[in-house]
């Protein structure tokens, strides 16, 4: 091997200081010149010429960026001004450090947006002009909303997806493979692998407050085949419906919906669900987002839960999807409900919104009297889930590494935050803000009056993503957005706001 062509540098990056004579300032990297950057603004120019290059597809996912020093001396500039552009981008979540492997672009090219407006993904087209977004949206709704292009997608449900250990994981995977004994390959217990109850287990009781024994935790496909193992159990008990939170979360109703459930809707207000509208409903049985209530972010209040205990002591079932409680801001989370109503409800959680939806992984923890029922509809439903991806997220859990990531998402998390609140103020005048407290998104609701779904077409059409409230009810509610801002970066959040603010100030 020629060794000296080998060590010679990259010289699509690098210029060749071979040359005699004194060097221009600029680099064949992206065809930078710092002589287009503003008197005392290299750091902000050159920030800005990456994020353009992100964008624009320039610079794709998985690219690796000059070291600081390298591009510093091509640049003829302080290390200090390239190492203080690529961190506010590491902030961002446009790019990350990985060590040896060095900066790296984490962040997905902007699309441009459609070049007409947008009929509401997977609903009927309303004959009205002007109405983008009518009607009961379809089964699909979500599955189109997620394809169609937008510069940024503030829907919610989404933490930072750039910051999944994916060097954890990897060490983790290699760990089990390595320790894994052969009869493990084979058909496991439906309930799922032993080390993730167990892991599930210790992660409950120290986050959640909930005490239960690994034997009595069921491994799902996320929560969504939890609902489907839960409304299949009730029909074996005559259930056939289901109370639900109104707002709630159009995704659930769905679901509870495919599996024959009625979900006849329970008014919520800043406590929380209003118990004895639920006592009206008739409903043997009540789903609920009590931590964190979806989508107004509302926590249930100790007088509510006292209420609530007693709806239960006279027979009544709660489902709690504890979707979640963890992304906490200005104090610890709310114990879960099942932590006092052990006997009465089926509690279900994810790591979804801990780490990625893709990992399809959740936990299912019936009361003890439908245990045995819900282990026989996982059984009958797949044997069990994927054993190897369960032990490897065990090794990652009782690494402690999910925690120590969950700490670095809480800080991003609250920062993005607060970035959307303050865009509010600015571009959003007037529109009232619910759920900051806690959790991966907000809404807002408006005093004005037009129809949210024509909103959010708007803002589709000018290639922002996001949700009108009133897919989330089943009655009546004044117009609003629920507005995701976990996964985007605080540039794509100002810029979204703006961008739904011109669209509200064109509607009305």
């Amino acid at each position: 091997m020629n060794r000296s062509k080998a060590n010679e540098p990259d010289r699509s990056i690098t210029r060749g200081a071979e040359q005699p004579g004194p060097q221009p300032r600029g680099s064949d990297f992206l065809q930078l010149d710092p002589a287009d950057a503003p008197p005392g603004g290299l750091s902000d120019w050159l920030a800005r010429r990456l994020r353009e290059a992100i964008g624009d597809g320039h610079l794709p996912v998985g690219s690796r960026l000059p070291a600081t020093r390298v591009l510093a001396a091509e640049l003829r500039v302080s290390r200090g001004v390239v190492t203080e552009a690529y961190h506010r981008l590491i902030d961002d979540g446009h790019l990350a450090g990985r060590g040896r492997a060095g900066t790296v672009v984490v962040a997905a090219p902007l699309t441009a947006p459609p070049t007409r407006p947008a009929a509401l993904p997977g609903t009927r087209q309303d004959a009205r002009p002007g109405l983008a977004f009518p009607g009961e949206p379809a089964a699909d709704v979500f599955d189109v909303l997620r394809a169609a292009p937008a510069r940024v997608d503030l829907s919610p449900g989404l933490p930072d997806l750039s910051a999944f250990p994916r060097a954890a994981w990897q060490r983790a995977q290699r760990a089990v493979l390595r320790d894994l004994p052969a009869p493990a390959l084979g058909y496991g217990d439906p309930r799922g692998a032993l080390p993730l109850r167990a892991a599930a287990a210790a992660w409950l009781a120290r986050n959640r407050g909930v005490r239960a024994d690994p034997a009595e935790i069921i491994i799902v496909a996320g929560t969504a085949q939890a609902l489907g193992l839960i409304a299949r159990v009730l029909a074996r008990d005559g259930i056939t419906a289901v109370a639900v939170e109104d707002p709630g979360s159009l995704g659930v109703r769905q679901h509870l919906r495919h599996w024959g459930m009625a979900t006849p809707p329970v008014p919520v207000d800043a406590g929380g669900v209003r118990v004895d509208r639920l006592r009206d409903t008739g409903a043997p049985a009540a789903l609920l987002t009590p931590a964190h209530q979806f989508p107004t972010g509302a926590v249930l209040t100790g007088h509510r839960r006292r209420e609530l205990m007693r709806w239960a002591a006279d027979g009544g079932l709660v489902i709690e999807d504890d979707y979640d409680a963890e992304h906490r801001y200005d104090r610890p989370p709310t114990p879960a409900l099942r932590s006092l109503l052990t006997d009465r409800t089926f509690y279900t959680g994810s790591v979804s919104k801990l780490l990625a939806p893709a990992l399809r992984t959740g936990w299912l923890l019936p009361p003890p009297a439908h245990l045995d029922a819900a282990v026989e509809e996982k059984r009958f439903a797949d044997l069990g889930s994927a054993a190897l991806p369960q032990l490897v997220l065990a090794e990652l859990m009782d690494s402690g590494e999910m925690e120590r990531g969950l700490r670095l998402l809480r800080r991003r998390h609250r920062s993005r935050r607060d970035t959307m609140i303050d865009a509010i103020a600015a571009h959003l005048p007037g529109a009232a803000v619910h759920g900051t407290a806690a959790g991966l998104h907000l809404t807002v609701t408006f005093d004005a009056a037009f129809h949210d779904a024509d909103l959010a077409a708007a803002a589709l059409h000018h290639g922002v993503k996001t949700q009108p409230l009133s897919w989330h009810a089943q009655r009546p509610t004044r117009p609003g957005l629920v507005l995701g801002y976990a996964a985007v970066p605080a540039t794509g959040i100002t810029e979204g706001i703006t961008t739904i603010g011109r669209a509200l100030r064109d509607l009305t």
